[in-house]
């Protein structure tokens, strides 16, 4: 499995933290050591950690270059956690120096060998955090809900990928896409499935065997400052993303 990778879909409501904070907390229970790197300025990694990101230095400071990395990373038990908060919504306009694509990867650069495994939250949006995601990253899996509006947000992150690819990191790939919140015994979930199955063609990956199952807990768990891991270990959610594990690491 690639050592830092990007969970990212343009579209909200997709379950990109859920999967992020679900695969921080199992590479943990493996003995990994894993960081997890929120990019969202909601904050909504850090504060599902049980973080307090509103009175903390955080991602921000250190892309602007007034904190260190090393001291702003927050340890937890589900996973060590870069944090974000709402502050970072500036950055479309406040990061705009040359070479403003590479600031995540420069500060990761400080720690990585600190970490078997890197797992970043991306924003729902295309904008200069998501390219500095993809620029850090080795990989990228897209989550997506079972709903034809999330296919469509898909499908518009293919120009973003190549442009990444050409001019920053030709060596990015996609692991697959993953579908969130399935149901197979729903009709559209499965009309979805096919639909997804092409739109995977197109970004040469596909979808991942593992799909992860809709369940009251996933929404329950931030509440309480824990991964649905930690929160339900025995429900088809958790189950479904230890088994996504071991698929990614079989890729």
């Amino acid at each position: 499995m690639e050592k830092i990778i990007a969970i990212t879909n343009q579209k909200g409501g997709v379950g990109k933290t859920t999967t992020a904070l679900s695969l921080i907390n199992a590479l943990r229970l493996r003995n990994y050591r894993v960081l997890g790197v929120d990019l969202d300025p909601q904050g909504s990694l850090g504060f599902s950690a049980g973080l307090d990101i509103e009175n903390a230095d955080t991602v921000y400071e250190v892309m602007k270059g007034s904190a260190d990395i090393r001291d702003t990373i927050m340890s937890t038990d589900l996973g060590d956690v870069l944090p974000s908060n709402i502050l970072l919504s500036t950055a479309e306009l406040e990061f705009n120096a040359p070479g403003r694509e590479y600031l995540l990867k420069n500060e990761l650069d400080k720690v990585e060998r600190n970490y078997d495994y890197i797992i970043i939250d991306t924003p729902p949006a295309l904008n200069v955090l998501t390219i500095n995601a993809y620029v850090a990253s080795g990989a990228l899996i897209i989550p997506m809900a079972p709903e034809i509006l999330s296919l469509l947000g898909i499908s518009q992150i293919r120009d973003t990928i190549n442009t990444v690819k050409k001019y920053y990191n030709p060596d990015l790939r996609v692991l697959g896409i993953l579908l969130n919140k399935y149901n197979q015994r729903l009709t559209l979930n499965r009309e979805v499935l096919e639909l997804s199955s092409e739109i995977a063609r197109k970004l040469d990956t596909k979808v991942l065997d593992t799909k992860i199952r809709t369940s009251v807990v996933v929404a329950e768990a931030p509440a309480h400052g824990e991964s649905v891991l930690s929160y339900a270990p025995r429900s088809n959610p958790s189950m479904d993303f230890q088994a996504l594990l071991d698929e990614l690491m079989s890729l």
